[in-house]
């Protein structure tokens, strides 16, 4: 199949082929990109693992070969409506999975590629077309989804069907710059067995959490490393990816997390939008208001153009006690965490539950730094490299 051109538009030509048999995805609507397939492949694999392993519909919002959120079909609250907008919207399992999924870092899914585990249903269209978004991959369309997502970008919305019963072989090869590489696939599954090791003084991690932990780990599998993920109540909140320090990893998607939380409180829910905002421009002007710069526009009477009037100032002091607030978080890494400082950020944004590899020659000071603050923590014995 030929592309439009590979990951730039002077990498031309470019294209993708099977060394035998059929593709496993049929283009019902769009021209595929390079990037695109990349994304398209990934997220498949990461919504087919989290339905086996959760039993849920599940979803993904992919973004240069890594996700801004993964999520399964829990009921949202009625904060979470408010928060991602779908107050009053019809809520199907699918379309809540990927409502999720969307939600966990609205920024970092601008322009994603979505990614369901189930046919995509009227309502799960609906909500995609109001958003910005490159392409959807799915193992079927209702008749009703596919014309809604035919008419998104003006006609141009990639639409890929996937053969869910396609398997790969067990090896795979990528070139780098003339050099072909070999590797057996990672087809390691991700299940409750993997949580057994528990080696913290608290070893209770109750159910919801260790589906939450399994849905961290699925991410991490398809993100690329070193990575990290906090999830909640059914979906990722916070993803870290391809950095070189896994502190950096764990702060960074700590942040991301915290986002998620401080977007529930009630000072973003009564924020003053003018009415024909659009959705970008309305996150933009929450991380805006969210950040510590907002107190400076305000100091100099400027901010966001998008209020009907000026907000009320979110202090820093409102801000940690409404995170402190927060718990019941489940972190997941792709590999051990080498030193005690991973845990020390994890603690404050909520985390009560973890699931790392081990390994470390510092374990033992790992494992302490979560009995000080009661965190249960799991040895996985899996690495969750992604490349």
């Amino acid at each position: 199949m030929e592309l439009k051109y590979g990951c730039n538009p002077n990498q031309i030509p470019a294209q993708v082929y099977m060394k035998q048999g059929e593709m496993p995805f049929k283009v019902l609507n769009g021209r595929p990109g390079y990037i695109n397939l990349l994304d398209a492949l990934n997220a498949w694999q990461l919504v087919r693992e989290l339905r086996e392993a959760t039993g849920l519909p599940a979803a993904a919002s992919f973004k240069h070969v890594s996700p801004a959120g993964a999520a399964v079909a829990v009921p949202l609250t009625e904060e979470l409506k408010a928060a991602y907008f779908v107050e009053g919207v019809e809520l199907t399992p699918m379309a809540t999975a990927y409502i999720r999924a969307r939600g966990a870092d609205r920024m970092s899914s601008y322009g994603d590629f979505a990614a369901l585990s189930d046919v995509c249903d009227a309502p799960t269209a609906e909500f995609l077309k109001r958003e910005v978004s490159d392409g959807i991959i799915a193992p079927g369309y209702t008749e009703e989804a596919l014309e809604i997502l035919k008419s998104k970008r003006k006609g141009s919305y990639l639409v890929l069907t996937m053969d869910v019963n396609y398997r790969p072989e067990e090896m795979e090869t990528k070139e780098v710059y003339g050099v072909t590489f070999a590797q057996k696939r990672n087809d390691v599954r991700i299940t409750a067995d993997c949580l057994q090791d528990i080696p913290t003084q608290n070893k209770v991690i109750p159910e919801g959490a260790q589906r939450d932990l399994l849905i961290a780990l699925i991410t991490l599998k398809y993100t690329q490393s070193n990575s990290v993920c906090y999830a909640k109540d059914g979906q990722a909140i916070g993803i870290g990816a391809g950095q070189q320090s896994r502190v950096h990893c764990t702060r960074l998607a700590g942040n991301k997390a915290d986002v998620w939380h401080l977007r529930q409180s009630p000072k973003v829910l009564a924020l003053p939008f003018k009415e024909d905002i659009r959705r970008p421009d309305r996150d933009n002007a929450i991380d805006v208001y969210i950040s510590e710069e907002y107190q400076d526009l305000l100091a100099d009477e400027v901010w966001p153009e998008f209020f009907r009037e000026k907000p009320p100032v979110f202090t820093a002091e409102e801000k940690q006690a409404w995170l402190r607030q927060c718990a019941g978080v489940s972190l997941g890494s792709d590999a051990f965490f080498p030193f005690g400082d991973n845990i020390e950020r994890a603690r404050k944004s909520g985390v009560n539950y973890v699931a790392q590899a081990g390994g470390s020659i510092r374990d033992d000071h790992v494992i302490a730094t979560c009995d000080k603050y009661g965190i249960a923590m799991a040895m996985t014995h899996i690495r969750l490299f992604h490349h």
